[in-house]
């Protein structure tokens, strides 16, 4: 059974991969929705889609999942939002999600929708991940080992403090 989960994994962090874990249990294979995959260099959407696939490949590179990460552009059609990732993705028998929009929208495409618990969701969210990096604050042990590598390959802490109007030296 394949499995979807979409997120705008901004970035990926340790949340995701405890999601990853869990729903592992359930599914052979699963598919990584990259949301919001046309929008960077933003506060809010700081990395690439293709850099977030590096740091989900590479985070998930000792699992025994079978995983396909998948760009998947915004569409502010709702309505239409399902047929869209559809068209984007490989086939999937369920979705998992706790967005209750996200829910709602595959339900009425009447597909399964399975949540999960979230992990530590206070500090484990990608806000709190970012502005730990636009503040010079500890980031790292948010996020899995290979996400540091490839923020550091990209100097995606620079560009993220660029693009906020600020620094790790608050001026």
């Amino acid at each position: 059974m394949r499995g979807f989960y979409i997120g705008r994994f901004q970035p990926f962090h340790n949340g995701h991969r405890n999601m990853v874990a869990q729903i592992a249990e359930d599914v052979d294979e699963l598919v990584l929705g990259i949301g919001s995959a046309d929008d960077s260099h933003s506060v809010r959407n700081p990395f690439t889609a293709g850099e977030r696939i590096m740091m989900i490949t590479k985070s998930l590179v000792d699992t025994d999942l079978v995983t396909y990460a998948v760009p998947i552009e915004d569409l502010d059609r709702n309505s239409v939002w399902v047929s869209h990732v559809r068209s984007m993705s490989p086939h999937f028998d369920v979705a998992y999600s706790n967005n209750p929009l996200v829910i709602q929208l595959f339900r009425e495409a009447d597909f399964e929708v399975r949540q999960s618990p979230m992990f530590n969701r206070d500090v484990l969210e990608g806000t709190e991940v970012r502005e730990r990096m636009i503040n010079g604050g500890d980031w790292e042990s948010l996020v899995p080992e290979a996400v540091v590598e490839v923020i550091e390959e990209i100097d995606g802490i620079e560009r993220i403090q660029m693009v906020s109007g600020s620094d790790s030296n608050g001026e």
